[in-house]
């Protein structure tokens, strides 16, 4: 990143506190059992805690890896893929869902290197400057969208740039 990137729009894909909530249940379990004077299950809590923490941060840190999204001036992050914003050309409006036609952007590839568009997560059509078609994704897909068309409409291409600076 460089120092005139500044974060537009950022997505985690997964949450720290997440690992907590099996060890938190587990630590309920045990006040509650010494509370009402059952015997107390010391190994088997501990275990499940550890057992849940563990497997949870390897969601977290998948989560993290592979399904975060981070926009920033000059370039747009999916997961482990980056594309600069200099190659995109334009967003594509939003999927009318009265319609029963599919969109041409929505069998594009998706950003990232999964194989689709994440679960719970959903698609966004993008215009390349080569004319090819992508679909970037966000859970808070309405809030992409419009940090993307308002970075893009900020900063025209390069081209333009150097067009209308010969214009002047």
């Amino acid at each position: 990143m460089t120092v005139t990137d500044e974060v537009v729009f950022s997505e985690p894909g997964a949450r720290w506190r997440a690992v907590a909530y099996g060890p938190v249940l587990c630590l309920i379990i045990l006040i509650v059992e010494i509370a009402t004077g059952s015997s107390v299950h010391w190994f088997a809590l501990v275990f499940c805690a550890a057992l849940i923490a563990g497997f949870v941060w390897l969601q977290v840190v998948a989560g993290r890896r592979h399904v975060s999204v981070e926009l920033t001036t000059d370039r747009l992050r999916q997961g482990a893929e980056t594309l600069p914003l200099s190659s995109i050309d334009r967003v594509l409006p939003e999927r009318d869902d009265e319609s029963w036609d599919d969109e041409d952007w929505e069998s594009a590839r998706a950003l990232g290197e999964l194989s689709g568009v994440p679960r719970r997560r959903r698609g966004i059509g993008l215009v390349l400057r080569d004319g090819g078609m992508v679909q970037a994704w966000a859970r808070d897909h309405r809030g992409l969208r419009a940090a993307l068309t308002s970075v893009l409409d900020a900063d025209p291409d390069p081209t333009e740039r150097e067009e209308n600076g010969a214009q002047q």
